[in-house]
């Protein structure tokens, strides 16, 4: 690769005049500029991002981390966050996996946000040890350096079971995400605070991993145990709409047999029939949200951690108990 030296040894001027040329410096006259940017180009020379970006210290250079890519709810989070971007002069790069971690230490990014279950706590702490400026939407943490932009979760899965309970039902399956997952596990905490208020309601928890195969394969072990109506809040939409799929092969209907609620209101649901109910909030605005927080911390400024209001949509899915 052709480097600034060799540009300085043709052109007969210091490394250091080079760098002016390059950079529109005042410092060179405009006949020198000119020679050097003619050999720059003669070379095929190409700036070297990564030695740009530690002596800038910037690379204006947003990254997003996340476990997965599947699922409707991304690409409403990754518009908002990009909009905001890219009015603010950042780019916004999207990461997934181990390997991708090292793009924070190595300073290739100018700050990360994490929606992204393989960073430990501890990792992400050291980062922010270490200067780095991070937003997360899947924990909480207690670091100057890192601000939190959370959905309301507890108070979501709260409208959602209470919905089922005002309803009547007895009889209640919740479907839950993978193991280790913060929205899955804070989801529910507020079911046991409402199982725990509501009298005779029998509560049964399956194990799940936000994709339709999760709710394709509650809704096996519904249909073996089902002696009567019963209703189920998936904790994402996804998995509603695999156990409702399922259930169209069979005798038991949606919203009279069984009942359904699902989590976040994707576009999906709104054409399902019956009209499946669930949880809603603005995915666009939760990633806009992120976006300006982390900007505004990279810039030095102080936030507040924020918070995305949640509602719930009714729909013909949950009939009365």
């Amino acid at each position: 690769m052709v480097s600034i030296k060799d540009i300085a040894k043709k052109a007969g001027v210091s490394i250091s005049t080079v760098s002016y040329a390059l950079n529109g410096s005042s410092k060179v006259t405009d006949e020198t500029s000119a020679k050097i940017l003619a050999i720059a180009r003669e070379l095929n020379y190409v700036p070297n991002a990564a030695a740009r970006t530690l002596k800038k210290r910037e690379s204006k250079i947003v990254g997003v981390f996340l476990t997965d890519f599947k699922g409707d709810v991304y690409g409403e989070l990754l518009d908002g966050m990009k909009e905001v971007c890219n009015a603010q002069g950042y780019d916004l790069i999207v990461c997934s996996g181990k390997q991708s971690h090292r793009m924070l230490p190595e300073r290739m990014i100018d700050g990360a946000i994490i929606l992204d279950q393989t960073f430990s706590s501890e990792e992400l702490i050291q980062y922010a040890d270490r200067n780095h400026r991070i937003v997360v939407l899947d924990r909480e943490l207690d670091h100057p350096n890192i601000n939190q932009v959370l959905l309301d979760n507890k108070a979501g899965a709260t409208l959602a079971t209470e919905y089922l309970v005002e309803r009547g039902h007895k009889k209640i399956y919740v479907v839950t995400g993978p193991e280790g997952s913060y929205d899955s596990n804070q989801r529910m905490k507020a079911v046991k605070l409402v199982a725990n208020r509501a009298e005779d309601v029998e509560w049964s928890e399956i194990p799940g991993n936000f994709k339709k195969s999760g709710g394709e394969r509650a809704a096996e072990q519904i249909i073996q145990e089902y002696t009567g109506p019963a209703a189920v809040f998936c904790l994402n939409d996804d998995m509603a709409i695999g156990l409702c799929d399922r259930l169209a092969d069979t005798e038991y209907r949606i919203g009279e047999h069984i009942h359904v609620i699902g989590f976040d209101n994707i576009e999906l649901t709104r054409y399902m029939q019956p009209r499946l109910a669930t949880i809603d909030y603005s995915k666009h605005k939760w990633g806009a949200l992120a976006a300006e927080q982390l900007i505004k911390i990279i810039s030095g400024e102080k936030v507040e951690h924020e918070r995305i209001y949640v509602t719930l949509v009714e729909g013909e899915s949950v009939g009365w108990g």
